[in-house]
């Protein structure tokens, strides 16, 4: 595979999204298993793992830095509050900072870096439901060719 097709099929998302759905941590300050997804939807609390709209493309080569976003969603009704949200926001976080010290897999992108894009924010939606958002940019590049 050419480097061009290489760097661009690497998908931190996807990347970010499989660890954090299979993380015990996550698992647990959520509630219990199967409440991470790329969409927002019950059960309550949620966390939805998407592209997120920064990050530093560098100069498109090898390692580039591209942003994802955790959205953590609460029930419509109100609950969880703020807090639980932010803890929630949290330790999702730094679950996804552990894939820095991730076994190499031959064939599967290789994270470098997991950091703050920003600050974390409490942002409900316009009908009340609360949220809370934290972008990670996310060092990755892809993997070794294998002989």
């Amino acid at each position: 595979m050419d480097t061009t097709s290489a760097l661009a099929d690497v998908d931190p998302t996807a990347v970010v999204l499989s660890w954090l759905a299979a993380h015990p941590a996550v698992a647990k300050a959520l509630g219990g298993p199967g409440r991470v997804s790329g969409i927002a939807e019950a059960p309550w609390p949620h966390l939805r793992v998407a592209p997120g709209p920064g990050g530093d493309m560098r100069s498109l080569e090898w390692a580039v830095e591209p942003e994802v976003t955790l959205e953590v969603y609460g029930d419509p009704a109100g609950w969880p509050g703020p807090a639980a949200l932010r803890r929630i926001a949290l330790v999702s976080a730094l679950s996804a900072k552990e894939l820095t010290e991730a076994p190499v897999v031959a064939g599967q992108p290789v994270v470098s870096s997991v950091r703050p894009s920003g600050a974390l924010i409490d942002a409900p939606l316009a009908d009340g439901q609360p949220r809370h958002v934290f972008g990670l940019l996310v060092a990755v590049h892809p993997p070794a060719s294998t002989p």
